[in-house]
This record gives C-alpha cells, structure tokens and sequence, in this order.
C-alpha cells in the first residue's frame, strides 16, 4: 500500500510538472520573443505547416525517438510506447495550456512582452522541477540527450548545449524556408538557453528536499511505528 502511495505522489508530481513546462512554454509563445530550445523545432513545425502546437510537438517527439533508434542501433518497444505515451500527454497539455494563456490579454507593448518571457522562465524551471524529481520516464528529447551522452562519451552538460544547439539551428532553418523568417528563434531564445538552467538549479537547492520529504512521507511515519 505504502508503495502504491509513494508512486501515486511521484506521477501526480510528474503530470503537474509536465503541464507546467506546457505552461510556461505557452507564455513564451505568446511573448514572441522565441522560444526555449526544447519547444524550438514544434513550434516551428507549427508556423510552417499551420498545425496545432501539440500536434507539432508530438511529430517533433517521434522524430526525437526515431533518433534515439539510430543512434543506439537497438528498438525497445516497451521504452519507445512510454515515451509515445509521455509524447501524447505533454501535445495534449501544449494546445490545452496555449488556449488558457491565449484568454489573457495579448502582450503588446515590448515591456508586456518581456514580463511574459519573465514568466515563462520561471514556470518552465517550476515544471521541470517536478518533472525530474518524480524519477519516472523521460520525454524523448532528453532520453535523446542522454543517447548523445553516451554515444559520443561526453559529459551531459556538453551533450545538452549540443542537442538544444542543434534542435534551434534546424528549428530555424525550418522556418527561413517556409516562412522566410527566424519564426521560433529569437532572443527568447538564448535568454531561456541561459537562464532556465540556474532558475532550476536555484529551485532545486531550496524546494528539492521538501520534494523528496513529502513522496517519502507516508513511507518515513510507518517505519517510525
């Protein structure tokens, strides 16, 4: 019971972080200003072919699986309809969290516009702190990360500047042929590059622990009876 209780508490934490990463890349949609490097290339799928976010965020995802099963020469069917589950999820809360967002006031002016970039910063970093800290699946971009960590035996952090390096520069060329535009990129962009990173660093020194105490909570009071 305690087990099933524990893992109750950990998905509940995975399926809100997962909505809020949603969130907070919706509002730097709305702040056009270009978005963070993991959403780049769905979003530019959206621009060019006129497609919902989430759709565009679920092709974006295959593509990011089919990847992994190149590079690691191996196809775990088991692992690859998780991730298409995880996949059809966060496509799902993209279109869902974009339509909440887009019922606010539209942000004009550029101060409007940096304060939804503000934003989006700090809910992409709260929802990514419940997202690894619930210890389930990773979505396929950063199972893909992993995969190029190991492949080319770098350390992680390089892996992950490379992989979202490359995810923007596709994401952009994407959109300079079919728009004739940066579309997705823009300095946004680079603004969520950087700071994201130590928003969830500072995040996870402060709230990680209390996150860790509340999932092993039950387990903790029945070993102390």
């Amino acid at each position: 019971m305690n087990h099933i209780n524990i893992t109750i508490k950990r998905l509940s934490l995975y399926v809100i972080g997962l909505f809020f990463l949603s969130l907070g890349v919706c509002f730097s949609i709305q702040a056009d200003l270009g978005v963070s490097p993991v959403s780049s290339l769905a979003y530019a799928f959206s621009l060019s072919f006129g497609l919902s976010v989430g759709m565009m965020t679920i092709v974006a995802n295959v593509l990011f699986i089919i990847i992994q099963v190149v590079l690691s020469k191996r196809f775990d069917l088991k692992e690859s309809i998780v991730q298409l589950i995880i996949t059809f999820l966060f496509g799902f809360f993209m279109d869902t969290t974009l339509f909440l967002v887009q019922l606010l006031p539209t942000p004009e002016s550029i101060l409007m516009r940096c304060v939804f970039l503000m934003i989006s910063l700090f809910v992409v970093s709260i929802g990514l702190l419940g997202y690894f800290n619930a210890k389930f699946p990773l979505m396929p971009y950063d199972a893909l990360t992993y995969e190029i960590s190991e492949k080319f035996n770098m350390k992680f952090s390089k892996a992950k500047i490379s992989s979202d390096l490359l995810n923007v520069c596709v994401a952009g060329l994407v959109c300079i042929i079919f728009i004739h535009s940066l579309g997705s990129i823009g300095v946004g962009t680079l603004v969520a590059a950087y700071f994201i990173g130590k928003i969830v660093g500072w995040l996870m020194t402060h709230f990680q622990k209390y996150l860790v105490q509340w999932i092993a909570k039950n387990n903790e009071e029945e070993i102390n009876m």
